[in-house]
């Protein structure tokens, strides 16, 4: 059995001993069959020693319900992008949020709003929104145990377009639009090779935004951009503007 890569957040320290949480605890022994002594890597998505990174160890006191990992060893790992994202995706149906949600961790989003809009056609009650964001959060931490990254992106609570276009910050903010002007590798934006470049990134869902509601945005300062001449389905428009904008101003190359 290969070494599986497990989030939990705990602080964990090297030398110490400490209980896996009912997720891990499942994932790794119940599903994996994972053993005393078996390797298993986990990360918290937490600084240690002031790098991120994470923890090898090995299960002891495994039972039927119950076991522990011994922490031997932490690996600082890096593989953020200099890019920092944070994607607005307008709230879609069935499995293309949740995909969405999962492929753009891999291609390194930062934060992430699920938002209202006009042509949403998702209609949520407080508590089916709740166990949603919450299946949300967990697709997006399995993001991370799949693709190597050690922070764990946010998954805000969903809000409306307008309270996000609402929302003050120094960063690019771009929005998609079949007339715009600028495709993202040809965006006139001053120099930025000495900083942290921040792209705030609006997708509508299907069906795409309003006319009123790129209005909002053109308003707000986003700057509409054009991804090519056919039309593309709101998982793939997010995902083909991430990998632009990794390629333009982050690490993809």
């Amino acid at each position: 059995m290969s070494n599986p890569r497990i989030y939990q957040n705990t602080e964990f320290s090297v030398g110490q001993t400490y209980a896996l949480n009912d997720d891990t605890f499942g994932h790794t022994v119940r599903v994996l069959r994972l053993k005393e002594s078996d390797g298993i890597t986990v990360f918290n998505g937490l600084m240690s020693d002031g790098n991120y990174g994470e923890f090898q160890g090995e299960l002891v006191n495994v039972s039927k319900k119950n076991a522990e990992v011994l922490i031997n060893h932490f690996k600082t790992i890096d593989v953020e992008s200099p890019l920092n994202i944070h994607l607005a995706q307008g709230i879609s149906r069935g499995d293309r949020m949740d995909f969405t949600l999962q492929k753009s961790v891999e291609l390194g989003v930062n934060t992430i709003t699920p938002i209202f809009t006009e042509r949403c056609g998702v209609k949520l009650n407080n508590e089916r929104l709740a166990k949603k964001h919450e299946q949300w959060q967990k697709i997006v931490i399995s993001a991370c145990e799949q693709s190597g990254r050690c922070t764990v992106p946010i998954v805000n609570t969903p809000i409306s377009l307008q309270e996000w276009l609402a929302q003050s910050t120094n960063a690019l903010k771009i929005n998609l639009h079949p007339k715009a002007k600028h495709s993202i590798m040809n965006l006139p934006v001053s120099d930025t090779s000495q900083q942290q470049v921040k792209v705030r990134l609006l997708i509508g869902p299907e069906g795409g935004l309003s006319d009123d509601e790129i209005k909002q945005a053109n308003d707000a300062n986003c700057i509409d951009v054009l991804l090519g001449p056919r039309v593309l389905r709101t998982e793939t428009a997010a995902l083909t503007a991430i990998t632009a904008l990794q390629c333009r101003f982050g690490d993809l190359t």
